[in-house]
């Protein structure tokens, strides 16, 4: 990673602690204002998640959320059970369904189901993984956490199939930023 890269990603994840520090804490179920924002929830809108399939430079085909956000698994996560809590649902915002979650485009109804969370909210699940997003996708289509190590694991975006994306080979360099409090990092080491 490049170090203008790099000294992007520290800015953008000390004002992202800044606005969440100001705002007294944050919901991975509401948005703001900024497009990377935009919540995994169709809480808003009061409908069911929709799973898809769309096309990711560099990937290929993968899952996309109902606003074409690439959806992520954790390799941390045991089952359908998320270990992603905290600072790392923050970054790794969960992706929550009011109803059962719709297949789309491309995507298995019959892969598709929930989990509950440690509060009750339903998490989607697909091929038996828990779905996230990614706070650095910035619009649709970007798959910017798929191979990165944070927070005790890796995440990769999801083919139709719930396999793995193979990350582009010759990827980008490791970011020094920290990883929660374990003192790992990774790519955006949040």
């Amino acid at each position: 990673m490049s170090p203008t890269r790099i000294a992007t990603a520290v800015l953008s994840l000390a004002a992202f602690a800044l606005v969440v520090s100001g705002c007294g804490g944050s919901s991975y179920g509401s948005s703001s204002s900024g497009s990377s924002s935009t919540a995994s929830s169709e809480e808003d809108s009061g409908g069911a998640m929709v799973i898809s399939v769309a096309e990711a430079p560099e990937l290929g085909k993968v899952l996309v959320n109902s606003e074409g956000f690439t959806v992520y698994r954790f390799a941390k996560d045991k089952g359908t059970v998320s270990s992603c809590y905290g600072a790392c649902a923050e970054a790794w915002r969960p992706v929550i369904t009011n109803g059962k979650p719709v297949a789309g485009e491309g995507a298995m109804s019959s892969e598709l189901g929930t989990t509950k969370r440690k509060d009750g909210t339903p998490q989607v699940t697909y091929a038996g993984h828990s779905l996230y997003t990614f706070v650095e996708d910035d619009s649709p289509g970007e798959a910017n956490g798929n191979g990165v190590s944070a927070f005790g694991g890796e995440w990769n975006a999801l083919e139709e199939n719930g396999a793995p994306a193979v990350a582009p080979v010759g990827g980008e360099g490791e970011s020094s930023v920290p990883s929660e409090s374990s003192g790992e990092s990774g790519r955006y080491g949040y």
